[in-house]
């Protein structure tokens, strides 16, 4: 008998924001292939009775590739397990699960979604930021941040989102900020829009970093900025006040 498939997304940190079902899933689960995005509160909780097995990815270096992970997890299916596929945030914000669904779904295996809380709209959240506001941004993009801007024929469209008035977020995007500051200014960004940096999500150790666009990169890099990080880019965030108490409690708060 053939297993099933559970593409689950954690949210953003901690186990206050992960859904009930996803909590569910989890804890039925016999294999769990999982990265290191959805924090150490939740990680710490898999259920030990599960096969765990790292897949995450650090700096370029992969414990193991997409298609060997695609491969696995068929793999397992086929054996009759029941498989957790763990991710931060949604599976399917920049998070490979379309990919994921295509290799399952051509290998007869079934598949079950389990949407999350995506950390593009709960990190800017959680330190009072808001993505859209009345009075300063009635649209927001949110992009991928390993998009390099410099190459011959770059898939977004710079000067679009150079010219539009509502408010960037950027995931993975702490490597290349500097080429991407230098995009949306080249292309008519003003270079004084104001930029947030939260590093961590709802993690204890969570950090915000601010700045102008034409010099958020140099910022960036003295203040020692890492990934994971949630990038904002627009006049909303000319509402984060660092003297406020945090929105979203940290995980485990």
């Amino acid at each position: 008998m053939t297993g099933k498939v559970f593409l689950v997304g954690s949210g953003p940190g901690g186990t206050g924001l992960l859904t009930q079902r996803a909590a569910e899933i989890i804890d039925a689960a016999e294999v769990i292939f999982y990265d290191q995005l959805p924090g150490e509160e939740i990680l710490s909780s898999l259920p030990k009775k599960a096969e765990k097995i790292d897949c995450g990815k650090f700096g370029g270096r992969h414990i193991l590739e997409q298609h060997e992970i695609e491969a696995q997890m068929v793999d397992r299916a086929k054996k009759g397990k029941n498989i957790v596929r763990l991710k931060g945030g949604d599976p399917f914000l920049f998070g490979r699960g379309g990919e994921e669904i295509e290799t399952l779904r051509a290998a007869g295996i079934e598949v079950e979604m389990v949407p999350g809380v995506t950390s593009a709209l709960a990190v800017p959240a959680s330190v009072g930021i808001p993505v859209t506001h009345r009075k300063y941004a009635s649209q927001v993009t949110i992009l991928t941040g390993h998009e390099d801007p410099t190459k011959p024929e770059p898939a977004l469209d710079w000067k679009l989102l150079a010219q539009g008035r509502g408010t960037i977020v950027i995931l993975m995007g702490v490597a290349n900020l500097k080429n991407i500051a230098r995009a949306l200014i080249a292309n008519g960004k003003s270079g004084e829009t104001p930029v947030a940096i939260i590093e961590r999500g709802l993690r204890r150790d969570r950090r915000v970093t601010t700045g102008p666009l034409t010099t958020i990169g140099d910022i960036a890099a003295q203040a020692g900025v890492k990934p994971p990080a949630v990038i904002v880019i627009g006049d909303v965030v000319w509402l984060y006040d660092p003297r406020q108490p945090d929105l979203i409690p940290y995980e485990g708060a």
